[in-house]
C-alpha cells in the first residue's frame, strides 16, 4: 500500500536531487579529493539508507553517521559503503563496531583500548579516525595533547590510525577569526605529527560550508552533511554552488467547514474568523516536523494559492483559512514545503518564521512522516 493510501500526509524525496547535489559539491573539489555524505539523524530527515545510496551513486567515497545505531541500520539495510561514526561510541559498544566493519572516532584511552581488546580478540585490525578539538571545546582530543595521545597508543594492538579530523564552530561566517584560529591549531597539530612520524592517515576538517567557502581547509576529504540535501548551511553559501532541495511536504484536505464570523479554531483559540470563511484541516502537526510555534505565521499551497495557517498547530492536526475565490474539497493535495502553481515554500523560509535553522527544520520531517522516493529530471535550483 502506497504511503498516501495509509495517511493523506507524506514527505517527498528527490533522490536524483540528492545526487546532483552531491555532484556539484564534488565540482568544488580538487582532483582526488574525497567526499564524506554525512546521512546522521536519517538522512536530515529525508532517509538515510535512499540518501547513502544517492550519494554513492554520484561518487561519494564513504559515508559518515552519528551514532552506532545509525550505522547498523545502514549495514542492515545492505549498504557495503564505508561507514565512519562521527563520534565516540560507549566502549562496551567497541565489539560491535569491529563485527560491522566500521570506522569509529577514538579521543578517550578508555575506548581506544576497548576497541583494540576487541578488534584483537577478532584478529583484526580496526582504522580509527583521531578527532582533535581545535577550539570548539565540544569532544576531541585537545590540540596541545593530540600527538601524545596518538603515541600512548602505540602499543595497543589491533587498532591503527586511519585519519585526523576536526570540526569548525564558524566556517559559514566569512572571514571570521575563530574559524582562521582552528585551522591554524590544526594545521600545527598535522605538523607536529610530521615531527614525531606520525602518519595522520585521511586528513578531514570541511563541512558544508567549509566545503562551499574555504578550499584552503579541503584536506583530503570533505565532510557534506546539509548541503547534499539541496539546504544552504547558511545565507552565505548561497551564490557559491547550487543545491537542489531534496524534500517536499505534502499532505490532503481532510475537512472543509464554513465558519461564521467570530468562529474560533484550534487549542486556545488563538484565532478567530473576522468575516465568514472557510477553513480547511490538514492531517499533519507539530509531531511531523510543523513547528507549534509556526502557529498563525506559516502558508501552505493549495490550488496553487497561498492558504494562511490558523490557530495552534496540534500534534497531528493543523488547520488553514481559504482565501475567497478558491475551491476546496477533501482530497486535494496541499504543499507544506515545495512547489505548486507557480508558487513555492521552503524549508529555509520555515525556519527563519520559526527563529530557528533549516537543519532543525529538515530533521523534525523525519519523525514520523513516511517517504515516498522519486527520480526526476532537473529542477529549479537554488543558489
Amino acid at each position: 500500500m502506497r504511503a498516501e493510501d495509509r495517511r493523506w500526509a507524506w514527505a517527498e524525496v528527490d533522490v536524483d536531487a540528492v545526487e546532483r547535489n552531491v555532484a556539484a559539491l564534488r565540482a568544488c573539489l580538487a582532483p582526488g579529493t574525497r567526499l564524506m555524505a554525512v546521512t546522521k539523524a536519517d538522512g536530515y530527515g529525508h532517509g538515510a539508507l535512499e540518501v547513502a545510496r544517492a550519494a554513492m551513486r554520484a561518487g561519494a567515497d564513504r559515508v559518515g553517521v552519528a551514532t552506532l545505531d545509525e550505522a547498523l541500520r545502514l549495514r542492515t539495510g545492505g549498504l557495503t559503503a564505508p561507514i565512519q561514526l562521527l563520534s565516540e561510541a560507549p566502549p562496551r559498544a567497541a565489539a560491535k563496531i569491529v563485527d560491522a566493519g566500521l570506522t569509529p572516532t577514538v579521543f578517550s584511552p578508555e575506548f581506544a583500548e576497548a576497541l583494540s581488546r576487541a578488534a584483537a580478540a577478532q584478529r583484526t585490525v580496526t582504522a580509527f579516525h583521531l578527532k582533535i578539538d581545535t577550539g570548539m571545546n565540544r569532544i576531541g582530543v585537545r590540540a596541545e595533547d593530540a600527538a601524545g595521545f596518538v603515541e600512548s597508543l602505540r602499543g595497543l594492538p589491533g587498532i591503527a590510525m586511519g585519519g585526523v579530523f576536526t570540526h569548525f564552530a564558524t566556517a559559514d561566517t566569512p572571514g571570521d577569526w575563530e574559524f582562521e584560529r582552528q585551522l591554524e591549531r590544526f594545521n600545527g597539530v598535522l605538523a607536529e605529527f610530521r615531527r614525531r612520524g606520525i602518519d595522520p592517515g585521511v586528513v578531514h576538517a570541511a563541512n558544508s560550508a567549509a566545503t562551499i567557502l574555504h578550499p584552503e581547509a579541503h584536506f583530503d576529504m570533505v565532510r557534506c552533511g546539509i548541503a547534499i540535501y539541496g539546504l544552504h548551511p547558511d545565507a552565505s553559501t548561497h551564490g557559491h554552488v547550487a543545491l537542489e532541495p531534496a524534500m517536499a511536504v505534502m499532505a490532503r484536505v481532510t475537512r472543509v467547514a464554513r465558519l461564521a464570523m467570530g468562529e474560533g479554531v484550534s487549542y486556545g483559540m488563538t484565532w478567530h474568523a473576522g468575516a465568514p470563511t472557510t477553513v480547511a484541516t490538514l492531517p499533519i502537526g507539530y509531531a511531523d516536523g510543523v513547528r507549534r510555534s509556526l502557529s498563525n505565521s506559516m502558508h501552505v499551497l493549495i490550488a496553487g494559492r497561498l492558504c494562511r495557517q490558523v490557530g495552534r498547530v496540534a500534534m497531528d492536526q493543523l488547520m488553514v483559512e481559504i482565501p475567497r475565490g478558491v475551491a476546496v474539497a477533501v482530497g486535494d493535495e496541499a504543499v507544506v514545503v515545495g512547489a505548486q502553481g507557480g508558487e513555492s515554500l521552503t524549508i529555509e523560509g520555515m525556519a527563519d518564521l520559526a527563529g530557528t535553522i533549516d537543519y532543525e527544520i529538515a530533521c523534525g520531517f523525519g519523525a514520523r512522516l513516511a517517504k515516498v522516493y522519486r527520480r526526476s529530471p532537473a529542477s529549479p535550483v537554488s543558489s
